[in-house]
């Protein structure tokens, strides 16, 4: 597999870095509905270098800030997910007041023919660009035929008469369907982050956790799940399984929701390591319960649920 390039400048582009065929989007969980457009791009140029196009911020929340949390995912997520797609050359431009106060005509020729250079463009048919959103697909097409790149415009995926879409999946995981989300994504839908420091509550009560921020992405359901967790950096760098437990620990007068993963048959320090945690089943919500000892035992219980549905078909 061939390193991906990340360009985060569309007036300085390295001329190995032009000519490529690009998806253009926000990729938030690089779903199935993503991945069919990343593959229109491919197939639309075969001997072109295959490329994203993407924003960063999420230009939601750069009009929003204050929004809450919608993320499936973070940019540092969504490059490793690209990168395993087979995209080489990966555009994140800064979503910023210049870049987003760009007429559409404007866009299509600063970003899209002069800066970046691109071969062929594919969008889906609802894409919308430039100042207030205001061109679309049809002014895409257009703006290529006369500035020389191609477009394609990808149908909407739709998956047991239901559109494949972020949206669906943030619902997915809302109502604790994890299995539904992968279906849609086409993978495990996975929280990465780094192990910080916690209050050692789970190593005291017999069950040490890697704890890690859940700040600025889409809070799936509360409660405890069977995961599939991969440690992506450090001395324990493989795959594991375990149980995580996603919330607030209202058990302890937590306020500030946060994943704290238990990792089966390990032993190890894992502060500071980055881990992806991939939700495979919800197997009960976030509870309070009478005593410590009601609620190791009931820990013992979720172990031995999670490993179950992890050793299932």
């Amino acid at each position: 597999m061939r390193l991906m390039r990340i360009i985060r400048d569309y007036q300085f582009v390295e001329p190995q870095d032009r000519g490529a065929s690009a998806a253009i989007g926000n990729f938030d969980g690089v779903h199935l509905g993503h991945q069919s457009v990343i593959d229109l791009a491919r197939q639309a140029e075969p001997r072109a270098p295959l490329g994203v196009l993407t924003f960063e911020p999420h230009p939601r929340e750069y009009f929003a800030p204050d929004a809450p949390p919608f993320r499936l995912m973070r940019s540092a997520t969504r490059t490793h997910r690209l990168e395993k797609l087979g995209v080489e050359k990966l555009y994140e431009l800064p979503f910023n007041a210049a870049l987003a106060g760009l007429a559409p005509e404007d866009f299509a020729d600063a970003v899209l023919s002069r800066g970046l250079g691109l071969s062929h463009v594919v969008v889906g048919g609802d894409f919308c660009f430039g100042k207030n959103r205001s061109g679309d697909a049809g002014d895409l097409v257009r703006f290529g035929r006369d500035m020389g790149f191609g477009v394609t415009i990808a149908p909407l995926m739709e998956r047991a008469e239901n559109v494949v879409s972020s949206t669906a999946i943030r619902d997915a995981l809302s109502e604790g369907r994890p299995r539904d989300a992968a279906a849609m994504l086409g993978h495990w839908h996975r929280i990465e982050g780094e192990v910080v420091g916690g209050e050692q509550r789970g190593r005291d009560l017999g069950f040490p956790t890697a704890n890690m921020s859940i700040d600025g992405l889409h809070p799936p359901r509360f409660g405890v799940y069977a995961v599939l967790v991969e440690v992506l950096t450090g001395p324990h760098k493989g795959s594991h399984l375990g149980a995580a437990s996603v919330g607030v620990r209202p058990m302890f007068g937590g306020d500030r929701p946060n994943i704290e993963t238990f990792l089966f048959d390990f032993s190890g320090d894992l502060y500071g390591a980055t881990l992806s945690v991939g939700l495979v089943e919800f197997l009960r919500p976030e509870t309070t319960f009478d005593s410590i000892e009601a609620l190791v035992e009931q820990m013992r219980l979720d172990c031995d649920r999670a490993r179950g549905a992890l050793a299932a078909p």
